[in-house]
């Protein structure tokens, strides 16, 4: 990525109000590709951990390359903030924020969204991504609100014993489609609430979603639970929705 029009991005801040987060609001940062026209209209891939994918996961960068070189068509990048402390509250199923956090998303953050941005209405022109417990809440709003989104894009998806059981205990699962990635170096992770094997967690909510019928793209390679990994994912990831 040695060419300079790539690092020529436009992002954007806004701040959306809510009544579900106790804060009131929250921060996010918006890419707006190259060319971009409000007369126009434009695919949505909303980030969790809206900071990270900018800054480590450099996705506007590679956003930016992807639309210049002629690969993808243009699309609208939302990164949502989140405070660290309070990360596993808002993003794991039996976290105390959880319900808030997904209430403020779905009835929330995408109107507002997509009453400010020429971002198309349709389920699969809304793309849901994360990393960790990114992509295990990215597949909780899905599974909560499977008129707004079918598509995710998880990497190294923290799928804990919560998450695998509401999977589990659902019917049919036709709608979704999952872009699934893990690093085959991610068998004893050390998180703040214990060492987990990545590479099982995914397998496992490889089989729970595909017998409840999920469309599956999944991928191991070799890779660390870190962005050093994941940055390389993304732009198979975005292609595999997007093109």
């Amino acid at each position: 990525m040695t060419d300079d029009r790539y690092l020529k991005r436009t992002i954007v801040k806004e701040t959306a109000v809510s009544s579900f987060l106790p804060e009131g609001s929250r921060d996010l940062r918006i890419y707006l590709p190259p060319g971009y026209n409000e007369v126009l209209s434009y695919p949505a891939v909303y980030c969790q951990d809206g900071e990270d994918f900018f800054n480590f996961g450099r996705i506007a960068t590679i956003a930016n390359k992807l639309i210049l070189d002629g690969e993808l068509e243009p699309f609208v990048i939302i990164g949502v903030d989140v405070n660290k402390k309070l990360r596993t509250s808002e993003y794991s199923p039996d976290g105390g924020r959880h319900e808030a956090y997904v209430r403020f998303f779905g009835e929330e953050l995408v109107p507002f969204l997509e009453s400010r941005y020429p971002i198309r209405r349709e389920r699969s022109e809304r793309l849901l991504a994360g990393d960790s417990l990114g992509g295990t809440v990215s597949l909780h709003l899905a599974l909560r609100y499977p008129d707004l989104f079918s598509n995710i894009l998880s990497l190294s998806g923290a799928f804990y014993e919560a998450s695998q059981a509401i999977v589990a205990a659902a019917d049919n699962l036709a709608g979704l489609n999952l872009y699934m990635h893990v690093g085959l170096q991610e068998t004893a992770y050390e998180t703040d609430h214990g060492t987990f094997d990545f590479v099982t967690l995914n397998r496992q909510m490889k089989e729970l979603l595909e017998a409840r019928g999920a469309s599956l793209h999944y991928t191991e390679k070799d890779g660390k639970h870190q962005w050093g990994s994941w940055q390389k994912e993304l732009p198979d990831g975005l292609a595999y929705f997007l093109d």
